[in-house]
């Protein structure tokens, strides 16, 4: 497969290039969790040479199934030829992922402080503050990248389009003011169909799988994909050694996912645009927050770096927080639930939800935001079930305030 190929044709048959030796259509999986060896010399030269974040030997020595499956071997594979990538690593979620990103790269180094562009996944932002890590955190904005950057900085964290504010970064310049600091790029909102980071000059591209790739709300997983072979073995070795392994049925249904991905997000994009529209006329509705609209502050960055502007819708509600609340209570095909990416549409209060562990600090979400993850249902069921749930809740009565 060369990177010259359409993304479309690449999600559909990357990751096959060993299949035509096995004679099967198909891609397989592959159980096994350990393997005969031909003798216990090349066993102990697969174990060394995996378990330091290298590849099998060519006569396909196993070993064993957290060092190396041929199953996960080729969801890597795929994934990395969609982000036009030397190599991509998978992990058992987006966390681990991320985990793995700082670890490989704050204490491989010694480098223990991260810069992260705000705004950031919640969960993220967790496990940066939570002091788990070790680590140091500077929280800055895309614009302050450079002054944030100190001597002992092992690694830039940035997520474009950004949960759950649609916040757009320029990664290129992210990736300028950064100098020698590997930038990792969350590229979980827009997928490699719409946008490529390592093309823009990141050092890694960053996905939970769980969302997009697989698509069908039924699979849990996470990648990283990078051109740099220090960073790959970095990856592959802190994915060996702390065991953050996906399970080869996981990545059997996320390949399954990707190969709809390009399909899958034409219509997530169509869609949104038919709900933006729906939403900016809506008189309960105070501001969408999409960067296809042209008064978006990230607008021209996102129109030049992204091959469309994706799925994810966030709006604030006249009516305040309680008005909020009652539109993500009353929606019907709109389902409310953490998450995103998936076929069916889910509607969620990051304030309440998934971001809830920032309130009260300088990265809390506005309390009257409501997230939507827009799916491929049809457009005009969406924007109704919307416009009602917007109806509802503006002719219900407000509470009177505690002051």
């Amino acid at each position: 497969m060369t990177a010259s190929l359409h993304p479309d044709t690449v999600a559909v048959h990357g990751g096959r290039s060993d299949l035509e030796g096995l004679g099967v259509h198909a891609l397989p999986i592959d159980l096994s969790t350990t393997n005969p060896l031909p003798d216990i010399e090349r066993g102990g030269d697969s174990y060394e040479a995996m378990a330091t974040g290298g590849r099998p030997p060519a006569d396909g020595s196993m070993v064993y199934a957290r060092l190396w499956n041929p199953t996960v071997a080729r969801f890597e594979e795929a994934l990395a030829e969609l982000e036009h990538a030397e190599a991509a690593v998978a992990f058992a979620s987006g966390m681990a992922a991320m985990t793995a990103v700082i670890l490989a790269h704050t204490g491989a180094t010694g480098a223990r402080h991260v810069v992260a562009v705000r705004p950031l996944y919640g969960g993220t932002d967790h496990l940066l503050g939570s002091g788990l890590l070790g680590v140091e955190t500077t929280y800055c904005h895309p614009d302050e990248v450079a002054a944030a950057v100190r001597p002992d900085t092992g690694l830039v964290v940035v997520e474009t389009p950004a949960n759950p504010t649609l916040d757009i970064a320029d990664i290129a310049d992210v990736v300028r003011q950064a100098g020698t600091v590997p930038v990792v790029v969350d590229n979980t909102f827009a997928t490699p169909v719409l946008q490529n980071p390592i093309d823009l000059g990141a050092a890694m591209s960053l996905h939970s799988a769980t969302k997009y790739l697989g698509g069908h709300s039924d699979v849990v997983g996470g990648f990283v994909a990078t051109s740099r072979t220090d960073l790959a073995e970095h990856l592959s070795f802190t994915q060996n050694a702390v065991g953050a392994v996906p399970g080869p049925f996981d990545c059997y249904l996320a390949m399954r996912g990707v190969k709809t991905l390009a399909v899958r997000m034409d219509r997530h994009c169509r869609n949104a645009r038919a709900v933006v529209e729906a939403l900016s006329a809506h008189p309960a509705v105070r501001t969408v927050y999409y960067p296809g609209l042209a008064d978006h502050p990230g607008h021209d960055v996102a129109a030049r770096q992204m091959d469309d502007f994706g799925g994810m819708v966030s709006f604030t509600c006249q009516g305040g927080p309680e008005a909020a609340r009652r539109v993500a209570a009353a929606t019907r095909v709109f389902t409310l639930a953490e998450s995103l990416g998936a076929v069916e549409s889910l509607i969620e209060h990051p304030g309440a939800m998934t971001h809830a562990a920032a309130v009260g600090s300088a990265l809390e979400v506005p309390d009257d935001l409501l997230r939507l993850s827009v799916g491929i249902e049809s457009a005009d069921d969406l924007v109704a079930d919307l416009t009602a749930a917007l109806d509802a809740a503006s002719d219900a009565p407000v509470a009177p305030s505690a002051g």
